[in-house]
């Protein structure tokens, strides 16, 4: 072992690069938002990219 990190891998991406793929929640925030929007989109949409349920489940 030298003591050295390991050197980063081209594919490896910095976490600011990957919050730049997240979009905020709400169909204000879509290029093509859906024509019907209710509760259970709204609660799903916002738990993405988890893996949890919404809140209420």
């Amino acid at each position: 072992m030298s003591g050295k990190p390991p050197e980063k891998k081209q594919d490896d991406k910095d976490v600011n690069e990957d919050m730049r793929d997240i979009r905020p929640s709400g169909p204000e925030n879509m290029e093509n938002p859906p024509k019907k929007w209710d509760e259970v989109d709204e609660e799903s949409d916002e738990s993405f990219p988890a893996s949890d349920p919404p809140g209420n489940y």
